[in-house]
């Protein structure tokens, strides 16, 4: 018996049925659309009914490619889509044909900055090393899309690493920048879900200058560490102009609306070594299985 073959499995594989179902019968019965495998009828995986469905298989997806890929950790950068480069956002302010127009190009060139920032942080985080069991930690995650996104992908991938973007289907067509690597980029119908995923991985989190999406993630993560339904992680916000201009933290405090405390969860930094520092320092203090920090 040493030598006799167990098969694996008995069942033909779903790829298999698939193609056995594309019968060349025409009947009645084999035309109508309730004939098809459910799981090649779109109209039937389309339906209101299905989204539970839907959900689980958006949830499934991204996560079943990153184990594969061997991706434990990740290091998210959310940031707006309309800050350039600063050669492009110098561009624009010589553009301008009127006073408002240049207010707005100024201050997208002022920002421009965090897009050589993200780039640069990308690059540091990127290069941590893979663990002794395989596992790949800290690789660099954004929401796929151009600028301070692009920045992130851009400096993972141009320090020699794979890099993953998480897009979202909008009415205005977004493809997903150069730099996310084609087999770690994915696209979401469900922002809730697409959030998720944003998180799901992440061991650090830095926040550049953004608008209402960047907020929307931003303190989505904010609350969940404040309401302990995730352990704190390091959150970084870039440009502390920026973000006590236009959200007044100190305010929610003396408001009675958040306490003191809750000013720890995130910390503000300016450059890409300050803020590796505060994730490095962080997993020193409060180790964490997987994250090895000399």
């Amino acid at each position: 018996m040493s030598d006799t073959h167990v098969p694996s499995r008995v069942f033909p594989r779903a790829r298999q049925d698939a193609e056995s179902a594309k019968t060349g019968i025409h009947t009645p019965q084999t035309s109508d659309p309730a004939y098809r495998l459910a799981f090649q009828d779109m109209d039937f995986l389309l339906r209101e009914d299905l989204r539970p469905v839907r959900f689980q298989l958006e949830l499934l997806k991204p996560q079943l490619l990153l184990d594969e890929a061997n991706i434990a950790s990740t290091f998210v950068m959310y940031g707006s889509a309309r800050i350039p480069e600063p050669a492009k956002a110098q561009a624009l302010l010589e553009l301008a044909t009127d006073d408002e127009s240049r207010r707005i190009a100024q201050s997208l060139v002022d920002k421009s900055k965090y897009y050589d920032v993200a780039y640069e942080l990308a690059q540091l985080v990127s290069a941590f090393p893979i663990d002794e069991n395989g596992k790949r930690q800290f690789v660099v995650c954004s929401g796929g899309g151009p600028s301070i996104m692009e920045a992130a992908n851009r400096g993972a991938v141009e320090a020699g690493h794979e890099t993953i973007g998480l897009n979202i289907v909008l009415p205005h067509e977004q493809a997903p920048n150069p730099y996310v690597t084609p087999s770690l980029s994915f696209q979401f119908h469900y922002f809730a879900l697409r959030k998720m995923h944003f998180l799901l991985h992440a061991r650090a989190l830095a926040a550049f200058p953004g608008g209402f999406g960047t907020f929307d993630e931003l303190f989505e993560l904010l609350t969940l560490i404040q309401t302990g339904k995730i352990k704190p992680i390091p959150v970084l916000l870039y440009g502390r102009d920026f973000w006590n201009r236009v959200v007044n933290f100190e305010a929610l405090v003396e408001e009675g609306v958040i306490s003191k405390r809750d000013l720890g969860i995130f910390t503000f930094v300016e450059t890409a070594e300050e803020g590796w520092e505060v994730v490095k320092n962080f997993y020193r203090d409060a180790p964490v299985e997987g994250l090895p920090i000399a």
